[in-house]
């Protein structure tokens, strides 16, 4: 059925559930899995952009202040990094045959060009439960990735707030060819 799984993490809560779900369907297929976390300035969960100063006012703030965004930057890249990794050997202890990536673009379109070139058959991304105008000002990667991806798409709900859905099931997934 499925021989190569692409898994998109990002940092929310949600992606040890996403991870789960796709590690499950992986030794249920025998099918090898790529790990990626796409590193993208624009979303919300990365360190807060930069806005520098005049240079003629206080320069030697301005440089402090990119300096710090720099460091804040590299640290949560590392971060990210070793996350996958750990995840990785994870999915390998599993018995999945596992490998990992970290990109730096737009998320959407990175999973979909990663998807194509590594072979994919599958993958796998979280849903954060956005709708109506946070979705439509926001964006939405899940959303994306199902109307451009080169093969099936597997999507899994994240852990809704009680205030976006009374009545919705924690947790659910939805193949979409």
């Amino acid at each position: 059925m499925f021989q190569k799984i692409l898994i998109a993490l990002d940092r929310s809560d949600s992606s040890q559930q996403v991870f789960a779900e796709a590690i499950a369907l992986a030794k249920a297929t025998q099918a090898s899995v790529m790990l990626l976390h796409v590193l993208s300035p624009f979303d919300g969960e990365y360190p807060g952009s930069v806005y520098p100063a005049i240079d003629g006012i206080y320069p030697g703030l301005h440089r402090e202040t990119v300096q710090i965004y720099a460091n804040q930057w590299q640290e949560f890249e590392r971060e990210a990094l070793e996350s996958l990794r750990s995840l990785s050997q994870t999915a390998i202890a599993a018995g999945v045959a596992a490998e990992f990536s970290q990109n730096f673009g737009d998320p959407g379109r990175t999973i979909c060009e990663i998807a194509h070139t590594w072979g994919a058959d599958l993958i796998i991304v979280g849903r954060q439960g956005r709708s109506g105008l946070s979705e439509f000002f926001v964006g939405s990667v899940s959303n994306y990735v199902l109307h451009h991806a080169p093969c099936s798409v597997l999507t899994v709900q994240g852990l809704m707030k009680a205030s976006q859905s009374d009545h919705q099931p924690q947790s659910k997934a939805a193949i979409v060819r």
